[in-house]
């Protein structure tokens, strides 16, 4: 099931994710974000909100909160980041796992502003998992994305 950290269950909005998800060996909670890219492979809020691109719709995998009978909430985002990797060693279209980069603040959102990236989600290596944000979460958006720069043309 594809379910929104609203509630929501997108199941049948979004089959390349249903797909890779099936192809998966077990059960599990994975948090993530679906994204919608552009021609040149850059993630495009906007092709994602026009509901005409469901069907290319994949999802980013950043951490692993269950997987089977285990619950993982309590263990180190990087040991959970371990996990998630080996769980989705074998490329699935549809769902893509998201590298752990380990660099200053900074650094990494002025490579990703460079690139034309929406922005990054900073999380702390040793923290347990949280859903939403908090302290140890956040998520900084690039002010010259493009998605940012259509709000302010509208």
């Amino acid at each position: 099931m594809v379910i929104t950290r609203g509630g929501y269950d997108f199941t049948e909005r979004y089959p390349l994710i249903v797909a890779a998800a099936k192809a998966l060996k077990g059960s599990f909670i994975i948090d993530g974000e679906g994204v919608v890219c552009d021609p040149d492979g850059v993630a495009d809020f906007a092709l994602m909100q026009s509901r005409q691109h469901d069907a290319a719709c994949f999802r980013y995998e950043f951490d692993l909160v269950t997987l089977g009978s285990k619950n993982l909430r309590d263990r180190p985002l990087i040991e959970r980041k371990s996990r998630l990797e080996k769980l989705l060693a074998q490329p699935k279209t549809g769902i893509v796992f998201s590298e752990h980069v380990e660099t200053r603040g900074d650094q990494g959102f002025a490579a990703t502003c460079k690139m034309g990236l929406e922005g990054i989600v900073s999380k702390g290596r040793d923290r347990p998992y949280v859903s939403g944000p908090c302290k140890h979460w956040i998520k900084v958006k690039n002010p010259d994305a493009p998605w940012k720069r259509r709000l302010v043309e509208n």
